[in-house]
């Protein structure tokens, strides 16, 4: 049989897939990968997102507010995020984070908007989905002092920054997410940082439509290509794909326990 894994982190509702998702989910399924979450980064698309996890029994969903798009969009509250995890179906806070890439005029509202999202993952007891892209030191000081004023889990999503963030995120309990840039013949660098982390704190994801990992690069990622990410990544852990697949999903069903709760009452 097919491992199962699962695809942590892809964007089903973005135009790519318009017109296709079942094709996708059942694309996903014949790779073994048997869950999807499908991520809002603007509040106003929640509804849109959230009917995508009710139309596919493998699709979970989070929302948040993209740090990208962090000064277009109202700045959410507590309450407003808290009242989006009462669905069954959503199962984490995010993507919310710092992008100095594309966006550092808007960093003050990335930071603020960012700890909304963890004030939201405290209290709701869901995950917080992290962006981050050179941001590392400000990201690493807002996590480190959130996390002193109460415990919340966290995945940082795409992995693909520093050895001292990542030994950040590590030291308070959090997971790397491994994506396709991780798959890249160039990527040793990364491989090297994802090596010394904990197999108990790795997910694999894909970020669909983007980041698609050889054979497919260039190409429109889609979930079903988890598993070419997955089998590389077994590679870094010197493990074989099988063993691989199912850490990775007991650590899914850790850190994502709604998402397995509800795989389990169904």
């Amino acid at each position: 049989m097919t491992p199962q894994i699962t695809d942590s982190h892809c964007h089903l509702d973005f135009p790519d897939f318009a017109g296709q998702l079942p094709q996708v989910v059942e694309r996903a399924a014949e790779a073994g990968v048997t869950r999807m979450v499908t991520i809002c980064t603007r509040l106003r698309n929640e509804p849109a997102v959230r009917a995508i996890a009710e139309s596919h029994a493998p699709v979970f969903y989070a929302a948040g507010t993209h740090p990208m798009s962090a000064a277009e969009e109202p700045l959410a509250s507590v309450d407003d995020l808290l009242a989006l995890t009462r669905h069954p179906k959503m199962v984490g806070i995010g993507e919310t984070g710092l992008d100095y890439h594309y966006t550092s005029d808007s960093a003050e509202i990335q930071k603020t908007s960012l700890r909304v999202h963890i004030a939201a993952a405290r209290e709701s007891g869901l995950p917080l989905i992290i962006h981050a892209r050179d941001a590392d030191d400000d990201m690493a000081t807002i996590l480190s002092e959130e996390y002193a004023n109460g415990p919340f889990g966290c995945v940082m999503h795409c992995f693909s920054s520093s050895a001292a963030l990542a030994r950040t995120a590590l030291d308070l309990g959090f997971y790397l997410s491994m994506s396709g840039i991780t798959a890249f013949p160039k990527s040793d660098a990364l491989r090297d940082i994802f090596a010394e982390a904990p197999l108990d704190r790795i997910l694999v994801e894909t970020d669909a439509p983007y980041l698609a990992p050889p054979p497919h690069r260039g190409k429109t990622n889609e979930p079903a290509f988890t598993a070419h990410t997955a089998r590389r990544a077994a590679d870094t852990f010197g493990l074989d794909y099988a063993e691989f697949a199912a850490r990775t999903q007991a650590n899914f069903d850790r850190l994502f326990s709604k998402a397995a709760r509800y795989e389990r009452a169904a």
